[in-house]
């Protein structure tokens, strides 16, 4: 086939081909209030609404069959007696894509565990539903009906109260801003798809996301299983910076860049959870996805966050963007405490992101340095500073690869805990596999309130 053909045939696609949305259930999205500010006593209240993510939602044909079916590890698989998937061709993708309608989320309380009052928000681990069970939630806030609201972060301050004090080990409850298109991906991905920002479409982050079912716009239909397609490497790229990955053992603030500056599929190797081995494969991963991170309890401030330490777990957190720093700080009792500085050798002796933590970071940790081999800081001052970002809050317990060990636990074996930066909590990291995760974990929840976005100083009066 001539190369220009190539390039017209997604133009000449009947819109019977796209992503739908379906009708049996209504979707309503949960009103959300934040405020945006000029100065701490000037702040406007913006009456929003939350969306649910397009891969927590019910996909189905016409006759109601699910279009998907999944293990209790996580790994899925779209249905071949609802699409034709005799082959890995595009016209499996496009038959699964055309044939699978994404439905309205219904009643987030009771099927999603989201509830909202005002500038308050919770979100549930475990929801029980008839005949089934949800895990977690990731929500988008939204700006208008199908648009997400969007920020840019450079020279602004993000306040929010957060209770975690129910989220126990293995259980990440994260808040933080990644580049997705604005209109859920619409515009990028048309014709595919035609549902968007109203259904939680075109998610992505700088871990390249895998499992999603839908990769731009598009059914995930790469792997082959014994029932069917099965997916683990598909995921979607873009820069992410990641403000508070959380339970009430232990956080992080961290950066993430990629190659690219927007959106991108990432098929195949490019979307591999592994290290990146130049004389295996000589092939980068698409995005640094440890990135430039900034955890107290990793940089050796043992007794600084958590239950019964200095800092609790119900506390108002502020992250300010300044254009050679990113760094937070909690309000306590009416009192700034600022984060403490690593005690590690090499590393800078003040706490936050910064330019010069950032080049020795991975150095100092022993680790491969991804964020040098996507030009570090200049690209994290262009795709992930200076860009619309859009807000996301998510709660899950879903690490099925590192078992969010990188957040409150230890390397697994046979890494020794006394080397520097291989303790990033006290869980035990037998405790934090999924599953277990998930059974000790049956009631947690974490509440995020009183979110403020605004120029620096504006949020918080101190």
């Amino acid at each position: 086939m001539p190369l220009l053909s190539i390039f017209l045939l997604p133009l000449l696609l009947p819109s019977s081909l796209a992503q739908k949305k379906g009708n049996l259930s209504p979707e309503t999205h949960p009103p959300f209030q934040w405020a945006q500010c000029t100065s701490p006593t000037n702040c406007t209240t913006i009456n929003s609404s939350l969306v649910l993510d397009a891969n927590w939602r019910w996909v189905h044909d016409v006759k109601y069959r699910n279009c998907v079916e999944q293990n209790p590890d996580g790994t899925q698989w779209w249905n071949p007696a609802v699409c034709d998937l005799g082959d890995e061709s595009p016209a499996s993708t496009n038959n699964c894509t055309s044939k699978c309608l994404l439905e309205g989320a219904g009643d987030y309380r009771s099927s999603y565990g989201i509830t909202t009052t005002n500038a308050t928000l919770m979100q549930k681990l475990v929801t029980r539903i008839e005949f089934a069970t949800n895990y977690g939630s990731r929500l988008f806030l939204l700006e208008k009906k199908d648009r997400y609201q969007t920020f840019v972060l450079l020279g602004n301050e993000l306040s929010f109260e957060v209770d975690l004090s129910t989220v126990g080990c293995g259980v990440n409850a994260a808040l933080g801003f990644v580049a997705m298109d604005a209109d859920g991906g619409v515009e990028r991905h048309e014709p595919w798809n035609e549902a968007g920002a109203e259904y939680g479409t075109g998610y992505c982050d700088g871990w390249c996301q895998d499992r999603q079912r839908f990769v731009g716009g598009r059914a995930a239909t790469n792997k082959q299983g014994a029932r069917g397609y099965q997916w683990q490497s598909d995921g979607a790229c873009c820069p992410e910076f990641a403000v508070w990955n959380s339970n009430a053992h232990s956080y992080s603030m961290s950066s993430h860049i990629c190659e690219n500056d927007d959106y991108e599929p990432c098929p195949g190797p490019w979307c591999d959870p592994t290290y990146y081995d130049p004389d295996e494969r000589g092939v980068p991963p698409k995005c640094a996805r440890k990135g430039c991170e900034y955890n107290p309890y990793r940089m050796g401030a043992k007794e600084f966050y958590g239950k019964g330490k200095l800092v609790d777990t119900t506390r108002n957190v502020v992250t300010r963007w300044e254009e050679d720093r990113q760094y937070q700080f909690f309000i306590q009792d009416g009192k700034r405490i600022d984060v403490p500085a690593p005690t590690w050798d090499g590393l800078p002796k003040q706490s936050g992101l910064s330019k010069e933590m950032c080049d020795v970071q991975a150095n100092v940790f022993m680790e491969q340095d991804i964020w040098a081999v996507h030009n570090g800081w200049p690209t994290h001052q262009r795709q992930v500073l200076s860009r619309p970002m859009v807000l996301v809050t998510s709660i899950d317990a879903a690490d099925w690869y590192t078992w969010n060990t990188w957040l409150d636990s230890s390397k697994i074996p046979p890494y020794d805990d006394r080397d520097p930066g291989v303790e990033r909590g006290p869980c035990p990291w037998e405790d934090n596999e999924p599953s277990i995760a998930r059974a000790s974990n049956g009631q947690a929840k974490v509440v995020w309130s009183n979110i403020r976005f605004g120029p620096i100083g504006s949020t918080v009066e101190l």
